[in-house]
C-alpha cells in the first residue's frame, strides 16, 4: 500500500470516527430530524413527528455542532379575515343586493336596505362600489339594475381574489393588486399577516450525516428494570461542551430592581418609608414648601397641571401657617412680602419631586415621633425637553431626618453612605440654592460612559418657613431628594436615560441582575 493510500485512509478513518461520535451525541429530538434535512422546514415538521417548536429546537442545537445553519426570512401574506370568510362562502355584500336587483328592480332605496338583510354599512358599501362601477342607478331614492346578464354571471376581481387567498403580498399580479386596493379598508375582509419562513442550509459535515441511517432506539437513563433484563442497548452520548439556546429566566425589570435596593439601604439605616400620590395639590408641591406663588417653577412649561378637576386643603391650620409665611415670615424672617393666593394652591398637578411626601410627613408628626427618619423612591414628572440625560418622567429618591441634634455634616455623611452602597465612587457636594432649604447643596456624580460630571440632586436642611408651619415648632430637618435614573444609568452603562423605559425585550432579556 503507498504512502498516499494510507494516509487517506487514516484520515477517512478519523474523519467517520468524528462523524460518529457526533451522531453518538445527538439528543432525541435531534435524531428525529437529521434524516430529514434535506427536506423543507413543513416537511421536516411533518415527517418528524414533531411541534414546530422542537423542531426548531433540535434545528439550534444542530446549528451549534455545525451541522446546518438556519436561514430566516419574513414575508407578508394577504388572507382571508373574519368577514372575508364569510362573505367568501356567502357572497360580497355588492354581490348579495345584485342578485337582489334581478329580480327586483327600480325599487326604493329603503326597501332594498331591508330586503337585502345587509347592515347598515354593508349595505352603504354594496351601494358604493356598485355605484363606481357602473352596475347600477341611483334616481328618485331608487335603485335600477344597469348590468348586463354576462356581467351578474361574471365574478368581480374582488371575488376572485378571495378565492385565491393567502397570496404573497410581494407577489401579486396586477389584476390582484388592485383587488386588494379595494378591498383592504372594507372591514375584516381581508388582514395581513407576518410569516416566519425557515430554511435548513447543510454544511458539508451535515450532508454527510444527513445521508446515515440514525437510530433513535437509545437509552437515556439507566433504570432497575434495564438492570434486570439483562438486555444489552447502546447509550446516547452527551457533550457537555456544546453551545446550547440561552435560556432566560423571568426577572423583574431591571428598574424595579434597583429601587427596591435603594429602598433596603435605607430601611437598613434604620428610615421608614414614605408613600403618596403621585398627583397632589400646588400647596404641598409648591406652597408649603416656602415657593413663591410667583416663581417661575410654578408655570406650565415646567409643570403638568391637571384640568378640569380641583384641590382640595383639608387642615385650615397649617393653610393658615403657610399663608403668613409666605406673606409675613415665621422665625423672625420677612417671608416674600406678597398677598398669598389659596386659589393658586389649588391648582393640581402631577408631583414635580418626592419633597411633598416630607411636607405632608412632617405635617403628620407628633412630639413623639421625634427623632424620625423617613425616606420615599418614587416617580416625578416635569414639563422637560427630552434628551439624553432628562426626561419628563424620572424617579426620586427622599429623605428626611427630624432631629433637635442633626447638622449639616450628618446631612452630608447620610448621602455619602447612600451613594457609596449604590456603587458610586466620585461624588461632590457644591454650595446651592433652593427655596426650601438652607444651606443648601446641589450632588454630581461622574458618569463614566459621558466622562462628564452631572447633576443627581439636591440636598439642604428645611428653613424654618418650611418647617414651622407643618410641625408648630423649629426643629432641623435635613432633606435630600437625589434624581434616582440617573444613578440606574451609571450601574448599568446607559448612555441614554430614555432606555429606562424602553420596552425592547430583547435588550430588557440582556440586562444583568442589580447585585451590589
Amino acid at each position: 500500500m503507498s504512502k498516499e493510500v494510507a494516509v487517506k485512509k487514516e484520515n477517512d478513518t478519523e474523519k467517520n470516527e468524528s462523524i460518529n461520535s457526533i451522531i453518538d451525541k445527538l439528543s432525541p429530538i435531534e435524531r428525529k430530524v437529521v434524516s430529514h434535512l434535506n427536506l423543507s422546514f413543513k416537511k421536516i415538521v411533518e415527517k418528524s413527528g414533531l411541534e414546530e417548536s422542537g423542531v426548531i429546537m433540535a434545528l439550534k442545537y444542530l446549528e451549534a455542532k455545525e451541522v446546518l445553519k438556519i436561514e430566516t426570512d419574513v414575508k407578508t401574506m394577504i388572507d382571508l379575515g373574519t368577514n372575508g370568510i364569510y362573505y367568501k362562502k356567502k357572497g360580497l355584500p355588492e354581490r348579495q343586493l345584485l342578485i337582489l336587483l334581478e329580480t327586483n328592480n327600480y325599487i326604493p332605496l329603503g326597501e332594498a336596505a331591508k330586503l337585502s338583510k345587509l347592515s347598515d354599512n354593508e349595505f352603504k358599501a354594496a351601494l358604493g362600489v356598485l355605484k363606481k362601477k357602473a352596475l347600477i342607478g341611483l334616481t328618485n331614492g331608487k335603485i335600477s339594475l344597469n348590468a348586463k346578464k354576462e356581467e351578474l354571471v361574471k365574478k368581480s376581481l374582488e371575488e376572485q381574489f378571495l378565492d385565491v387567498l393567502p397570496l404573497e403580498k410581494g407577489k401579486l399580479e396586477s389584476e390582484q393588486a388592485y383587488a386588494f386596493e379595494q378591498l383592504k379598508d372594507r372591514k375584516d375582509i381581508v388582514e395581513l399577516k407576518e410569516e416566519k419562513l425557515i430554511r435548513v442550509q447543510l454544511t458539508e459535515l451535515g450532508k454527510q450525516i444527513a445521508g446515515k441511517e440514525i437510530t433513535t432506539d437509545l437509552l437515556e437513563e439507566v433504570t432497575p428494570e434495564i438492570i434486570a433484563s439483562g438486555k444489552g442497548k447502546k447509550f446516547r452520548h452527551y457533550d457537555v461542551t456544546t453551545s446550547v439556546p440561552e435560556i432566560y429566566g423571568g426577572k423583574k425589570h431591571f428598574v424595579n430592581q434597583s429601587i427596591e435596593y435603594a429602598k433596603k439601604i435605607w430601611t437598613d439605616l434604620g428610615f421608614k418609608e414614605m408613600t403618596g400620590t403621585i398627583a397632589d395639590t400646588s400647596f404641598w408641591n409648591f406652597d408649603a414648601l416656602f415657593t413663591a406663588q410667583d416663581h417661575p417653577v410654578r408655570e406650565i412649561h415646567d409643570t403638568f397641571f391637571l384640568k378640569d378637576i380641583n384641590g382640595k386643603l383639608s387642615d385650615k391650620k397649617i393653610v393658615e401657617n403657610v399663608k403668613k409665611a409666605h406673606e409675613s415670615g415665621v422665625s423672625g424672617s420677612k417671608g416674600w412680602q406678597y398677598s398669598w393666593k389659596e386659589g393658586e394652591a389649588l391648582k393640581p398637578l402631577l408631583r414635580t419631586h418626592t419633597t411633598p411626601l416630607s411636607a405632608h410627613t412632617l405635617a403628620r408628626l407628633k412630639d413623639k415621633d421625634i427623632p424620625g427618619k423617613f425616606f420615599a423612591v418614587g416617580r416625578c414628572f416635569r414639563n422637560e425637553t427630552v434628551d439624553w440625560s432628562h426626561g419628563f418622567e424620572f424617579n426620586q429618591t427622599e429623605g428626611i431626618v427630624v432631629d433637635e441634634k442633626a447638622n449639616f455634616r450628618h446631612l452630608l455623611g447620610y448621602l455619602k453612605e447612600f451613594f457609596t452602597k449604590m456603587g458610586y465612587d466620585e461624588v461632590k457636594f457644591y454650595p446651592s440654592y433652593f427655596p426650601y432649604t438652607e444651606p443648601s447643596v446641589e450632588i454630581y456624580g461622574y458618569n463614566k460612559e459621558k466622562k462628564v460630571w452631572i447633576e443627581i440632586g439636591g440636598a439642604g436642611i428645611f428653613r424654618p418657613e418650611v418647617v414651622v408651619p407643618l410641625l408648630g415648632k423649629y426643629v432641623p430637618v435635613l432633606a435630600w431628594g437625589p434624581g434616582f435614573d440617573r444613578v440606574i444609568m451609571d450601574y448599568y452603562k446607559i448612555k441614554d436615560l430614555r432606555e429606562l423605559y424602553g420596552n425592547d425585550i430583547c435588550a430588557l432579556r440582556e440586562k444583568k441582575a442589580w447585585i451590589r
